[in-house]
């Protein structure tokens, strides 16, 4: 291996590179500015290091964050340059990674690795990393989306009492968000091959994070409410990101399933990314062994692109 030396990496001065590393590791565009952003927001968590030669040229990274809810668990990325590697360096940066992560008293590393991509996954297990879970990721081509056949779906739950509407139609406010945050919670926590873990720590982690963030659209949360009863029955959250949009979550309450719900709200956020998001492509991912979700986006025409696995490695 030439000689190289670790430093953290700089924003300004090494940031537009690694976004572009960040991009073929994730397969979706980061940019320099984004990558600055997210850093600026959430430096605490994050450490990195980047690798560079004599020269001033950058190599690859390590970049780890650690988890917002269990501060315990880190999720880390880890690149070389092509012409790098088969060098050793890979290694030299892994190891100064898990050095870093032990000495911070951290119990687990977790690492997205794309399904495509067995050599990454090789890497990782020869350094202990087991298969936690897999994400399949889906995309939909909204020329060829045909929903008429839903309508009548929709005719008949809405003829039973279900009320379809949005946030925005809601006028967003705080109790509206308050029963949003209780439905995706619930029904997050208890989708198929999940471990039940929460995603937000309270009401205001959901308000902050999710209804305050950016990409957030009110007219994009579709809801469907009992009427009946008051109750929220299911919902579906979609958004704009570049140019696709991408389904977040679709659940069903419990006591609802089983009446073709997450098929007509999931419909209705479809409709709204064509005809208000202007997109061509809804993307979207779910762990594999949640089958019935699986089952209902091949129906409505999805078709699986290269997802990846999580694995992870426990150090204590």
């Amino acid at each position: 291996m030439k000689s190289v030396h670790l430093r953290p990496a700089e924003p300004e001065r090494d940031f537009e590179q690694l976004a572009a590393w960040f991009s073929l590791l994730e397969g979706e565009t980061t940019t320099a500015t984004g990558l600055q952003t997210y850093y600026a927001q959430e430096r605490a968590r994050i450490t990195q290091r980047a690798a560079v030669a004599e020269n001033g040229e950058l190599l690859g990274f390590w970049w780890a964050a650690r988890d917002r809810l269990q501060p315990e668990i880190a999720v880390f990325s880890l690149f070389v340059t092509p012409e790098a590697r088969g060098q050793g360096l890979g290694r030299a940066l892994y190891a100064d990674l898990e050095g870093a992560m032990r000495a911070a008293g951290l119990a687990h590393l977790h690492v997205n690795v794309r399904d495509d991509q067995p050599a990454a996954r090789a890497f990782a297990e020869r350094r202990g990393f087991l298969e936690r879970s897999h994400a399949l990721a889906m995309a939909l081509d909204l020329a060829t989306f045909d929903d008429r056949p839903y309508d009548a779906i929709i005719a008949r739950l809405q003829g039973e009492g279900f009320f379809f509407t949005s946030m925005a139609a809601l006028g967003d406010t705080e109790e509206a968000q308050r029963r949003l945050y209780a439905l995706n919670d619930t029904t997050d926590r208890e989708t198929l091959g999940t471990d039940g873990s929460p995603s937000w720590a309270s009401f205001e982690d959901f308000q902050q994070s999710v209804c305050r963030a950016d990409w957030y659209r009110p007219a994009g949360q579709m809801v469907v409410i009992d009427t009946a009863t008051g109750e929220w029955a299911a919902m579906s959250a979609i958004s704009r990101f570049d140019d696709y949009a991408y389904n977040l979550h679709t659940g069903v309450d419990r006591r609802y399933r089983g009446r073709k719900l997450a098929q007509a709200v999931k419909v209705l956020a479809l409709r709204y990314a064509r005809d208000a998001l202007h997109v061509a492509t809804v993307r979207t991912h779910h762990n594999s062994r949640n089958l019935p979700m699986i089952a209902i986006d091949r129906k409505l025409g999805y078709v699986q692109t290269p997802g990846s696995w999580l694995l992870e490695k426990r150090l204590s």
